[in-house]
């Protein structure tokens, strides 16, 4: 994808795709997380597009459309607008076009969306979707209305059947609850990536250089972002141009009364020094423990160098 392409933004209202007479094939949804079930949907479109010599799209929308339908059942993000953009990036798509999802836009009836949008906007020739998909108001574009819209239009529709991890279905709402579970190996799979996490680095309370472990305390980037379970991970952090490994502590911590919870890492071969305002990113590894509260000052530092010893272990092999 161009890097003209991986900045378009449309709207309803706004320009199409540039028309050319090349067929355009098209997936649309979500896509929270970009998840393996979803990367075998951009497989699919962007193979049938090079098969035909076509252009092959993602229709997404932001921000969630449950934050505009059910604010209360919206769930919290496996990626932000701009990690799915960095993930898309990777795919084979020729454009990803991010539509906002309005009031109005959730009072389209299906054929209303495909034709005003898909077909006039986009120029659809093929629409390939999931399994277990569904748009337009109140999800009511199922499969089989699909197929009839597209047998009075003129366009095809294609169905990708789901991508399985242990014999259960991929999505999105199960690598959330595996997330919130503390099942990260589970998420990772789903994903086929680590979990990540990015944010800012701001001042703590300094408790972690007192423990001889200087902690980046992290202001995370997106208030609707998925924080999974309280524990310890082993994870790879990037600040800048250096990747390096770390401990990140996620949660509550017990062994001080009345202390905030906090997301903060302990990076392995750095000092914590001059990170103050930078943008750093941690991508979710392994889970090594549960936070749980030390009777003494003495057991928690030797469990903290357990933990970073172990981190390097496990991140020097893979």
């Amino acid at each position: 994808m161009s890097d003209e392409l991986r900045a378009s933004v449309f709207r309803p209202g706004a320009s199409g795709l540039p028309r050319d007479n090349r067929p355009v094939i098209v997936t649309v949804g979500t896509f929270d997380g970009v998840h393996l079930g979803h990367w075998s949907v951009l497989q699919e479109i962007g193979s049938r597009a090079a098969a035909c010599n076509g252009r092959s799209v993602l229709v997404t929308f932001d921000p969630h459309p449950l934050r505009i339908v059910r604010p209360a059942a919206a769930p919290a993000l496996l990626t932000t607008l701009e990690e799915k953009k960095a993930v898309l990036a990777e795919s084979p798509l020729d454009y990803v076009v991010f539509v906002a999802f309005t009031p109005e836009l959730r009072q389209y009836s299906p054929r209303r969306f495909v034709t005003e949008f898909l077909l006039g906007k986009l120029g659809m020739s093929e629409l390939v979707i999931g399994y277990d998909h569904g748009f337009g108001r109140g999800r009511s574009g199922d499969v089989d209305m699909l197929r009839t819209i597209a047998g009075e239009c003129g366009f095809r529709v294609d169905v990708v059947e789901a991508v399985n991890a242990d014999e259960t279905a991929i999505s999105s709402t199960a690598i959330r609850k595996a997330l919130l579970e503390g099942r990260l190996s589970e998420a990772n799979t789903a994903l086929g990536r680590p979990y990540p996490i990015a944010g800012v680095v701001v001042r703590g309370d300094g408790r972690g250089r007192d423990l001889g472990f200087p902690t980046a305390n992290i202001l995370v980037a997106g208030a609707d972002k998925l924080i999974p379970a309280a524990a310890i991970y082993a994870c790879w952090a990037t600040v800048g141009r250096k990747r390096l490994m770390g401990a990140l502590h996620v949660g509550p911590r017990p062994t001080f009364p009345g202390a905030e919870p906090t997301l903060e890492v302990h990076l392995l071969d750095h000092d914590g020094s001059a990170l103050y305002g930078q943008r750093i990113r941690v991508e979710l590894v392994e889970a090594l423990r549960a936070v749980v509260a030390f009777d003494t000052i003495a057991a928690l530092k030797k469990q903290m160098a357990r933990d970073v010893a172990r981190t390097r272990s496990l991140l020097e092999s893979v």
